[in-house]
C-alpha cells in the first residue's frame, strides 16, 4: 500500500508540530502533495521546507480551525489550485486538565471549539468537495479518551467522544458517495501537547507531567495511521495497550472504576483550596 498516497492532494490541520508535522513529512515521503495548515504559519512553512528539501511537494497556509469560513477557504483554494482534494487529516487539537467544578464555560469553549468544531468544520468543508468529485478520504483524529471516560479531562473526553460519533456516522453516509471516513484513536503520544496543556486550579509546583517510555513516538504513530488509512480501517486504535483497554472497557466498564478513582484521588491532592 506504499503507493496509495502517490500524487494525492492531502491537507493536514495542525501541521506545524507534533503528530501533524510527522503526518505531513511521512505523506511527503510517500509521494503526496502536502498542504500543511496551522495557526502557526511559520512553523507550517518550516515543515513544508523540510518536505521540499527531500524532493517532495508541499505548501503552507494559515488556518484557525475554530472558524468555519477559514476551513471553507482552504478547501476552495486547494481545489482551485490542484483541481481536487483527496485527503484531509483533521488533526489540530488542544487539552486541559481540571475538575469540572473548577472549569469556566470559556475552558469548555476552548476545547470544544478546537477539538470538535474544528474537526466538523474541516470535515464538512472537504466532504462537500469530495461528494462533487465522487472520491476522497476524511481522517479525523480522536483519542483513546474518546472511547473510555477519563476523570479530570472531561471537556477533552467530551470533544473526543463526539468526534467518534460524528466520524462513524459520516462514514456511513459517505460510503455510497465515494467518500471514505476514518477515525483514529491513539493512546498517549509523545508530542508537545503535554508541555502546553493547561492545568486548572492545581498546585503547579507539585505537578508531575506525564512521562513514559510507553508513549507512542509521533513518527511511529504517523506510519501506523497512514498504513491503516490506506486500508480504509473504520477505527484505528493503537498501540496494543490502547486496543486492550478499549476491549476490556466494552466487556465490563466497571473494571476500570478503581483505576479512575485513584487517578482522581491523586489529582485532588494537587487541587488548590
Amino acid at each position: 500500500m506504499s503507493s496509495y498516497y502517490q500524487d494525492k492532494i492531502a491537507v493536514v490541520t495542525g501541521g506545524a508540530s507534533g503528530l501533524g508535522q510527522t503526518l505531513c513529512k511521512e505523506l511527503g515521503l510517500r509521494g503526496a502533495t502536502v498542504v500543511a495548515v496551522d495557526v502557526d504559519q511559520d512553523g507550517a512553512e518550516e515543515v513544508c521546507q523540510a518536505i521540499r528539501a527531500r524532493g517532495g511537494q508541499a505548501l503552507a497556509a494559515y488556518l484557525d480551525v475554530t472558524i468555519y469560513e477559514n476551513a471553507q477557504r482552504i478547501v476552495k483554494d486547494v481545489v482551485k489550485k490542484y483541481g481536487r482534494i483527496d485527503l484531509i487529516f483533521n488533526n489540530a487539537g488542544t487539552a486541559l486538565h481540571g475538575e469540572t467544578r473548577d472549569l469556566s464555560v470559556e475552558h469548555w469553549r476552548t476545547v470544544i471549539d478546537v477539538n470538535l468544531m474544528g474537526v466538523i468544520y474541516g470535515a464538512i468543508s472537504a466532504y462537500g468537495a469530495m461528494v462533487k468529485q465522487g472520491s476522497g478520504q476524511i481522517v479525523n483524529i480522536g483519542s483513546l479518551a474518546g472511547l473510555i471516560p477519563v476523570p479530570k479531562e472531561i471537556p477533552y473526553c467530551t470533544s473526543k467522544w463526539a468526534v467518534g460519533g460524528f466520524t462513524n456516522a459520516l462514514r456511513l453516509e459517505g460510503a455510497g458517495l465515494g467518500v471514505k471516513v476514518n477515525l483514529v484513536c491513539p493512546g498517549i503520544m509523545r508530542t508537545p501537547i503535554h508541555d502546553r496543556v493547561a492545568y486548572v486550579h492545581v498546585d503547579q509546583k507539585r505537578l508531575t507531567r506525564p512521562q513514559s517510555k510507553h508513549f507512542v513516538p509521533p513518527e511511529a504513530a504517523a506510519r501506523i495511521i497512514l498504513g491503516q488509512v490506506a486500508r480504509n480501517r473504520a477505527i484505528i486504535i493503537f498501540p496494543f495497550y490502547a486496543r486492550l483497554i478499549w476491549w476490556l472497557y466494552r466487556l465490563n466498564p466497571s473494571i476500570f472504576n478503581l483505576l479512575f478513582r485513584k487517578i482522581l484521588r491523586d489529582f485532588r491532592k494537587l487541587r488548590l483550596p
